[in-house]
């Protein structure tokens, strides 16, 4: 995502053109679209940082505009422009949740003021930002806008000490996102601890969290502080907190209620200032029901829910993430980095990802390891994937209101090579090209994004 990136929307060629080089000049990047329809389009190419937009326009207008981008996009500001005689619909469109509307004709300044504020707001970076603002996120390697939709979320919730519940499948990357959020925060210069809660005994699991006093039993022969303690002032991160057993989730409610804690065999209690994360790829609304998790205990963690796509729901992202990978393996290696043929890329990208993020991450170094030339060939990558490599789904069995963001995913794999994205659809060019119109979207709309 770009910083102080804006979609521009307007049926007025001479007022895009005009606010452009305002915005332009004040250092924004800027992109334009004539429509509703082709800013929709545009969002799922590349996601802005902001959109402007006028009220009043022919198919969709400003108002249909916002309500299509806070659907998808609940965290992306959106300003109005307005003419005077609509002032009530722009009032009306910010009780709904629209971030602002200009009247016009407007000055410069307010025009800059206003950006920068939503900019502000929703946690996006104006030009001439500190260039390590964007430190905090530079573990997740990402292009897909709903990976970026998520960091938004995210990076705001960071500004405050909400409870935050990740849910996601396993090897989605939920305690990389937990640390990106303890980076963004106020807290990030001190500890970030994390625990898994799945992976130690009930019994010991309440020592590691609380601590213990001398003697508290057998083999406490010190006293012994806690992560809680040692996340003082900081964050610590409790993964699968769906395995926790329910006499300590009553333990770990009272800390949370009190702000302090009681280590085992004291009874001195110990004042905590911790910012809790948690993560878990259980259903909790399941568990709840039966009886599994508490549900005071419930609310107390999921203040802010954040949910993490599988890799399968952001395979525009596999090149990306196969390239970061290849290079750090050939560090690890300290040898030349490897490449992937442009078939053994097309199984990856087809390939179902049960154990997402961490599986290809795996598959990799295995094929790094066995690899005797620097392509990684298919058949290498066929058989680390111990099964045939699902096809991509023909475009006709992929359901309409999903066909924007299958065109998107596919160009944006083959960098907006239109005869390899057609191929991959299982589309001729001609009939691929209807597609395209029919969605508004351009081959060069791809090429020059930034990854």
């Amino acid at each position: 995502m770009n910083r102080g990136d804006i979609l521009l929307v307007d049926d007025d060629p001479d007022l895009l053109k005009l606010i452009s080089l305002r915005l332009t000049s004040a250092g924004y990047r800027v992109r334009t679209a004539d429509s509703g329809e082709t800013a929709l389009a545009t969002i799922a190419v590349e996601r802005p940082t902001a959109v402007i937009t006028d009220l009043r326009m022919p198919g969709i207008d400003g108002l249909q505009l916002f309500e299509a981008i806070h659907r998808q996009h609940a965290a992306l500001p959106v300003i109005i422009l307005t003419a005077h005689g609509t002032i009530p619909d722009a009032v009306n469109a910010t009780q709904r949740g629209v971030f602002g509307y200009l009247t016009k004709p407007f000055d410069s300044q307010d025009l800059l003021q206003k950006v920068a504020a939503a900019l502000e707001a929703s946690g996006g970076e104006a030009p001439g930002s500190d260039s390590t603002a964007g430190a905090w996120r530079a573990g997740i390697i990402t292009r897909s806008p709903r990976m970026e939709d998520l960091l938004r979320q995210a990076k705001l919730v960071a500004d405050s000490d909400a409870s935050v519940l990740i849910f996601g499948e396993s090897g989605t990357g939920k305690e990389l996102l937990a640390r990106a959020i303890h980076q963004a925060s106020r807290r990030s210069e001190r500890a970030f601890v994390a625990v898994n809660c799945g992976a130690i005994p009930g019994d010991l699991l309440e020592s590691e969290l609380f601590g213990h006093a001398r003697g508290a039993f057998t083999g406490a022969v010190q006293a012994h502080k806690g992560l809680f303690q040692a996340a003082d002032g900081g964050t610590l991160f409790l993964d699968e907190i769906g395995d926790m057993p329910l006499p300590l989730q009553v333990k770990l409610l009272r800390v949370l209620q009190e702000g302090e804690v009681r280590p085992v065999g004291s009874t001195q209690a110990i004042p905590v200032d911790v910012r809790v994360i948690s993560a878990t790829h259980r259903d909790l609304d399941a568990q709840r029901e039966q009886g599994l998790f508490r549900e005071d205990l419930y609310y107390r963690l999921n203040v802010v829910s954040l949910a993490l796509p599988s890799l399968a729901e952001r395979r525009e992202d596999i090149p990306l993430l196969a390239a970061h990978i290849l290079g750090k393996l050939a560090e690890r290696y300290r040898k030349p980095s490897s490449t992937l043929a442009p078939d053994a890329m097309a199984l990856l990208v087809a390939a179902p990802w049960p154990g997402n993020v961490r599986q290809l991450l795996n598959l990799l170094e295995q094929c790094v390891a066995l690899a005797t030339t620097p392509v990684i060939p298919a058949t290498l990558v066929q058989a680390a994937l111990k099964e045939d490599a699902a096809a991509l789904i023909p475009f006709e069995e992929a359901r309409k209101t999903f066909e924007r963001d299958y065109l998107v995913r596919l160009l944006k794999i083959t960098g907006g090579n239109v005869t390899q994205a057609a191929q991959l659809a299982k589309r001729n060019r001609t009939e691929f090209y209807k597609l395209l119109q029919r969605h508004r979207l351009e081959p060069g709309m791809f090429k020059g994004a930034k990854t």
